[in-house]
């Protein structure tokens, strides 16, 4: 029967969990925003920390102050659990209180805690002992059937959110080898423009050199030979002038690569694609945790949120 219960609590602060969630943010956005991490209306982490709460504190002798610092020690702890555990599983930090005093790596904060402990005495003492009451109203095999159709759904959810988080982080890992390859395209193009310069400055000298040499070895011959060879030569010295004095070997830099420019192009286009393009859930993330950050591609993730926010 405990467990039986327990379960019960479970979806019913979840779904309150949901509710308060939903509100707060609707009040703030103006709009409607499912704050569920799952697509149902229901926050697991609610149901957990709550759940946990009154079973183990609820119809007991608690004092008011010795309630208020066991309940604000468990939801903080399970709170800063979760938040770690869904940061390791699933690569994302879904909430930051880093900015706010006296919190642990971002996942729990003292002003919250101290909030959630008021709340939780709030639930001990006044909301809970009425839905208890409601809860035994309900005859125990309808009950089960009720826990065996909820659980149904909850796992339907999870593994539907879990899979659009993992396509989600393989886009975001498919953005960042895009840009790591734009990168490297690019820091190529630019070696080889300084290569080609370089190279072409090198043949020009070495042309103007060779052309010299020869113009030089033709004078010096110049006195040795006949005024008809004399005639031929001249000539030829001064086509070799007019090339030297043409600026025939003063090229300009050569354009880059044809063939890394439209490979260059061709990837900008498909990581703005990824960019503009998000699924259901992961719009839905973005919009129930605006601050949620990527441990490994924190800037693309950044670029998604800026397409889904237009």
């Amino acid at each position: 029967m405990q467990i039986y219960y327990f379960m019960l609590y479970f979806y019913v602060y979840g779904f309150l969990g949901w509710c308060t969630e939903v509100c707060y943010a609707s009040l703030r956005e103006r709009r409607f925003v499912n704050r569920g991490f799952l697509n149902g209306p229901i926050c697991p982490v609610y149901g957990v920390g709550v759940g946990i709460v009154v079973f183990l504190l609820a119809f007991q002798d608690w004092g008011l102050v010795s309630l208020y610092v066991v309940s604000t020690g468990l939801v903080t702890t399970i709170e800063g659990v979760t938040g770690y555990l869904m940061d390791k599983i699933f690569h994302h930090k879904w909430w930051d209180y880093s900015n706010q005093p006296l919190n642990i790596g971002g996942y729990v904060c003292l002003m919250f805690s101290l909030a959630w402990g008021i709340a939780c005495v709030l639930i001990v003492r006044v909301i809970h002992p009425v839905i208890y009451r409601g809860l035994t109203w309900i005859p125990f095999t309808f009950g089960i059937v009720i826990l065996v159709i909820l659980s149904a759904a909850l796992f339907s959810d999870v593994c539907t959110t879990t899979a659009g988080i993992i396509k989600l982080n393989k886009k975001l890992e498919m953005m960042e080898k895009i840009a790591v390859e734009l990168k490297e395209i690019s820091d190529l193009l630019g070696e080889n423009l300084h290569e080609n310069v370089m190279e072409t400055l090198e043949r020009s000298e070495e042309a103007r050199i060779h052309l010299d040499m020869a113009a030089s070895e033709l004078r010096e011959k110049w006195e040795a030979i006949s005024d008809e060879k004399k005639e031929i030569l001249g000539e030829r010295a001064e086509r070799i002038e007019e090339k030297l004095g043409s600026g025939l070997f003063s090229e300009d830099s050569p354009s880059l690569k044809s063939e890394l420019k439209e490979k260059y192009l061709g990837l900008k286009c498909k990581y703005e694609e990824l960019s503009e393009k998000s699924g259901r859930i992961t719009k839905r993330l973005v919009g129930a945790f605006p601050r949620m950050e990527s441990r490994f591609y924190k800037e693309h993730l950044i670029e998604l949120k800026k397409y889904i926010w237009k």
